[in-house]
């Protein structure tokens, strides 16, 4: 763990509006800067709703955003971007639609191809377009960060790239535009949302700057995940969730994630499950295992979610486990539909994502990864 005195880099959205009914004020924004042609990149649900953004002039709607985005995907959102030549992007949904918009914002028109850009700090700046994010979910935190990821169809992995360039002019937190999500995605992102606080909370590169956001965004969501997904309609829940999220993408740029997310990856990128639910299922399970490598840190984790007596392995895991599976989350990786002669191969996936292993502070060896799936089947 990082010292207080360590150096760390701490950056944010250029301006951040958080709060019920914000989202208008993009339009306002993007007027007062003078932009003339908007893409927004989105889903179809979300796209049908972009009035509330108040956008005015020339705007272009990317409406096929998936789940689990590919390069495929990347190349219609670019070639989207390339034809509206755009002077502002939106990602306006998921963390999906957000992190192509990123991507499209300092790829489209640019020399740079993506894969000369995956990796730290490859992308040649400065931008020439805007950047706006307005997340319409409780989960990836992806409005305050400077990383992107799509899967590439060939090798079933995660390119990651990360950037100054891809942080977000403006990020428009409003909660409102989370009261339609299902319960069974309000519990699976809130986990998510959770686990990106956690992971950095207890990482090898964990810093005091970071950590007063990871365990807030914790305590936030052990305060109010279960209200959302028992009433979606429960406006202060749900702005905790959000607040939750956001500090979570906080979390995301100077430490980032670890072993939860690399043993959750191959599940998206093999078999199409919904990053947040992923994340869930293995939650606990990583959570247990790390406990021994980070004993007080894991034990205010606990407390932080109302289990003031979960201390050692056993009790960490049955504590975490019941926490997401009253949330209603499948649990199981059979109940996802996850064969049993994939986990070799999820297992060498996930051994193969250095950067965020690297982090653990616990050391996972390929074999405690398949002990792990096997566990979780």
């Amino acid at each position: 763990m990082a010292s207080l005195g360590s150096p760390i880099t701490i950056v944010r959205p250029h301006l951040i509006e958080f709060g019920i009914g914000t989202a208008g004020k993009l339009g306002r924004w993007a007027a007062e800067k003078g932009y003339r042609r908007t893409l927004v990149i989105s889903d179809a649900f979300n796209a049908s709703r972009i009035d509330v953004l108040e956008l005015k002039g020339e705007v272009t709607v990317f409406s096929e955003v998936t789940p689990e985005p590919d390069t495929a995907n990347l190349d219609k959102v670019l070639g989207v971007a390339n034809a509206a030549d755009a002077e502002l992007i939106v990602g306006f949904g998921g963390g999906s639609a957000m992190d192509l918009a990123k991507l499209a914002a300092v790829l489209a028109g640019s020399t740079q191809t993506l894969h000369e850009v995956v990796g730290p700090n490859k992308v040649n700046g400065p931008r020439k377009v805007g950047l706006a994010q307005v997340p319409t979910t409780s989960g990836t935190g992806s409005e305050a960060g400077i990383r992107a990821l799509v899967t590439d169809p060939k090798t079933m992995a995660k390119l990651a790239v990360e950037s100054f360039h891809m942080l977000a002019d403006i990020a428009i937190v409003d909660p409102a535009l989370t009261f339609s999500v299902p319960a069974r995605t309000t519990a699976a992102t809130g986990v998510d949302a959770m686990a990106h606080c956690v992971e950095a909370f207890t990482n090898r590169k964990a810093h005091p700057m970071v950590d007063i956001y990871a365990i807030e965004g914790t305590r936030l969501v052990g305060r109010y995940l279960a209200r959302a997904v028992k009433n979606g309609g429960d406006a202060e829940a749900r702005a905790g969730l959000a607040l939750a999220s956001l500090y979570g993408g906080f979390c995301l740029g100077p430490v980032n994630t670890a072993g939860g997310h690399a043993l959750a990856y191959p599940l998206g990128t093999r078999w199409h499950v919904a990053h947040g639910a992923a994340n869930a299922l293995i939650f606990p399970h990583v959570l247990a295992f790390n406990t021994p490598a980070a004993a007080e840190k894991t034990k205010a984790v606990m407390a932080a979610l109302g289990y003031e007596t979960a201390e050692n392995i056993a009790s960490v895991f049955d504590a975490a486990y019941a926490f997401c599976a009253e949330l209603g989350i499948e649990m199981k990786l059979s109940g996802l539909g996850v064969p049993e002669s994939d986990l070799d191969a999820m297992a060498d996936d996930a051994f193969a994502i250095r950067r965020l292993l690297d982090n653990n502070p616990r050391d996972l060896t390929r074999a405690d990864i398949r002990s792990i799936y096997a566990a979780a089947f």
